[in-house]
């Protein structure tokens, strides 16, 4: 008795929450209504439909297009009081649905006022992969000549870095290098002043390990790279570059790979056949630059060991950032030209893609190459796999994947988190489907008293079967799949005739004792299935009860005291059977 107590709660609570969870339920502006008329309606009942609605709701609805005769798709204006009447009315019994009309937008750029003058970003299909990820909850290690927050770095996280120079904490810019770079990877975005960054809700850790002049030692950038890797940095940025091996160095970068940094640098300024160290090393992303025409920059490094190329500027056109003059410490929006500039790229997709769920700096690796624009001619190598598409490396890096964010946008869209969806004129009616359910459980309780017996999953599962079925999915629509499956999937044994005919009226075969009667027949020497069969047939009960009283529509009996005495009728007789099977298993 107590799990069935808490269970209705349980079920009463979610109602409730429903019912007063408002934050959600705008799903959308519209002003007109869709009338999608079922295919096997004629053209005199749909003429006689619209009469209907031009009579009582003055509004006439018209063909959404020439292309909508086949399809039989009208639209007429209205608000959402117009969209409950109709919901509510016959009209339901000759459409396949009534909708809003909803309107859609293009994609919204970012409301920076200089966003325009970023051709860098609009080159790396930058809108498209913020449409899917922002990087959220990556840090980014900018190991550079520090990182000062200007204005338009207010609104970026930040989290504490080095100054490896200086040896203090604090790791501001005194060059404006880096903090140009940062501000590529993620400038504050949205905020209606500057201009916009790739990563923009990704962390910075700045890092200072090149002074004043441009210049560090290797010695402070290896411990750049480790420090990074200790606190937690998901990628580097290293936009900084010299010639030699050394040792030191690669053993940091091997450090901070093996703990899933994703490690990106300039390919180098000098227009030689080869990247410059860092970028050199096999476990470092290397990124050459090009200019403002998808060209390669004429000061970009090329062929060994380059990865991939990112927009780096040129005389032509340069990438602007909002950094520091090092002259008189304030802040000022340049443009920028350099590798430096081209790295910067690369490291804020890789953000992108880490925060789409990718860990593994391998795969990050192999995902923005799978996705770069290639360079059908390219002999020397002067692009690497090819040039930088940030749209596609984020669809690619979720593809097969079904996020949190994904599944939370899938139910906004489709209506699924509106009240309104579930209650009033929406795929399915959750206040009948709650009494459904806790009406088997009633009379399950009731049997039960008289006839002791033991619950079990599968009694369980057949109430469920025979009151409500899994009746989300009743509205699911999933773009490209079948919807028989999924309607089918949510109804209740009594609805099993509306899937497969698409109509709201209960089909007398289902909606009967039938069903029940032949589980029963069926399971009744199992030991597990009866108990289903059992379940089936007091669920079965309840949703004819309830129907019975709410909205008694049967197929050729209308909707009347016939209808209603059906459907009581074959109620008592499935509890009847469910009495009977129970009293004989107990006895």
């Amino acid at each position: 008795m107590k799990k069935i107590l808490l269970f209705c709660l349980f079920i009463i609570g979610i109602s409730f929450a429903l019912l007063n969870f408002k934050g959600l339920a705008n799903q959308g502006t519209y002003n007109s209504i869709i009338l999608d008329f079922r295919e096997d309606i004629p053209s005199t009942k749909i003429r006689e439909d619209l009469q209907q609605i031009a009579k009582l709701y003055n509004q006439e609805a018209n063909l959404n297009s020439a292309f909508s005769i086949a399809d039989q798709i009208y639209i007429l204006e209205g608000s959402e009081e117009l969209l409950k009447k109709l919901q509510n009315s016959s009209l339901k019994n000759n459409t396949e649905y009534i909708e809003p009309n909803y309107i859609y937008n293009a994609l919204e750029q970012p409301n920076d006022p200089d966003y325009h003058k970023q051709w860098n970003l609009k080159n790396i299909n930058i809108e498209s992969a913020w449409d899917d990820s922002q990087g959220e909850g990556i840090t980014v290690a900018v190991i550079d000549t520090g990182v000062t927050p200007v204005p338009d770095l207010q609104k970026t996280e930040f989290v504490a870095g080095y100054d490896f120079v200086n040896d203090k904490i604090n790791a501001y810019d005194d060059q404006g290098h880096g903090t140009h770079v940062a501000g590529t990877i993620a400038q504050s975005t949205n905020n209606n002043y500057g201009v916009a960054g790739v990563a923009y809700k990704a962390k910075i850790m700045p890092i200072k390990v090149l002074s004043a002049s441009g210049g560090g030692t290797i010695s402070d950038i290896a411990e750049g790279i480790k420090f990074a890797a200790d606190h937690e940095a998901n990628v580097i940025n290293m936009s900084l570059g010299g010639g030699g091996a050394s040792r030191l160095m690669e053993e940091a970068i091997n450090y901070a790979y093996n703990k899933g940094v994703v490690i990106v640098a300039a390919a180098g300024n000098s227009n030689e056949n080869s990247s410059s160290y860092p970028a050199r090393y096999p476990k470092v992303i290397s990124v050459s630059a090009l200019d403002s025409a998808g060209e390669k920059a004429p000061y970009s490094n090329f062929g060994a060991g380059v990865d991939i190329s990112a927009p780096g500027g040129s005389e032509g056109g340069k990438i602007i950032q909002e950094t520091i003059d090092p002259e008189t410490g304030n802040s000022v929006f340049e443009g920028f030209q350099g590798t430096s500039m081209a790295s910067p790229h690369v490291a804020g997709v890789a953000a992108l893609i880490k925060a789409s769920g990718v860990s593994n700096p391998e795969d990050v690796l192999q995902i923005l190459k799978t996705s770069s624009v290639k360079v059908k001619e390219d002999p020397l190598n002067h692009f690497g796999s090819g040039k930088l598409d940030a749209g596609s490396a984020v669809k690619l890096a979720l593809k097969g994947q079904i996020t949190f964010k994904d599944f939370f946008r899938w139910l906004r869209d489709n209506g699924y988190l509106s009240p309104r969806f579930w209650i009033d004129g929406g795929a399915v009616a959750l206040l009948p489907k709650i009494l459904m359910v806790i009406g088997s459980y009633l009379l399950a309780w009731f049997l039960r008293n008289y006839f002791p017996f033991r619950w079990n999953w599968s009694f369980t599962g057949g109430i469920l079967a025979g009151s409500c079925g899994i009746f989300p999915l009743q509205g699911f629509y999933i773009f490209d799949l079948p919807q028989w499956g999924f309607r089918l999937m949510g109804s209740s044994i009594p609805e099993l005739g509306n899937a497969v005919m698409a109509t709201s009226d209960l089909n007398p075969i289902f909606a009967s004792v039938l069903i029940p009667f032949i589980l029963i027949a069926l399971f009744a020497g199992h030991e597990k299935w009866k108990w289903f069969a059992v379940g089936a047939s007091l669920g079965v009960a309840s949703c004819l009860i309830v129907t019975a009283f709410m909205s008694p529509t049967l197929w050729g009996l209308g909707s009347g005291a016939l209808a209603r005495g059906y459907l009581i009728t074959n109620a008592v007789l499935c509890i009847g059977l469910g009495r009977l099977v129970i009293q004989e298993r107990i006895a």
